[in-house]
């Protein structure tokens, strides 16, 4: 059983580990590559992915024709599936409770307010479970690679109830493991 201490720092860490995401979204970014960031506690997964719209659409701006208005809102039922993409070890009775997605380009979430970026568009979407035992996830089976071909590497920042570490997953790889 996890002690008041031990939750509150974890519960401290995961949330500063995912408020540093909008931060890295005026950093460069690489085509093939996204950050995805994975906080477990007793009653939740969060995962927040940050992604260049390449990765996703094969183009970073706003969809021009018929057919990349169709490809994006692909994309999107995609993401919106988040328990697909992403099965948490089921030890830990998590269901999908939330998916929030954000970008600019594609008018989604609070960046759908913005002016939509000519080029170099990015995607943010943060996935929350409920879980009955959090803690017991051992791993995540990401379905990211199989649903978005051109993406080809995530870099992992995972913080648990054993610690934070970081980690990278390379296609064809599909599971992170949460303990070491």
């Amino acid at each position: 059983m996890t002690t008041t201490p031990q939750r509150l720092a974890l519960v401290l860490g995961a949330a500063a580990l995912l408020a540093a995401a909008p931060a890295r979204a005026g950093k460069a970014h690489q085509h093939g590559l996204a950050r995805l960031d994975i906080a477990v506690d007793a009653s939740r997964v969060s995962i927040v992915l940050d992604t260049p719209l390449d990765n996703l659409l094969g183009f970073e701006r706003a969809p021009r024709t018929d057919a990349e208005r169709q490809q994006a809102d692909a994309a999107v039922a995609l993401l919106r599936d988040g328990g697909r993409l992403f099965r948490i070890d089921p030890a830990a009775g998590c269901t999908l409770a939330k998916v929030e997605l954000a970008s600019a380009a594609l008018k989604l979430g609070d960046a759908a307010a913005a002016p939509a970026p000519e080029g170099h568009a990015d995607l943010e979407a943060r996935f929350d479970f409920d879980c009955k035992q959090g803690g017991r996830a051992a791993s995540v089976e990401v379905g990211l690679f199989e649903a978005f071909k051109r993406l080809q590497r995530l870099d992992l920042q995972l913080a648990t109830p054993k610690g934070q570490m970081k980690a990278a997953l390379q296609r064809p790889a599909s599971r992170v493991a949460l303990v070491r």
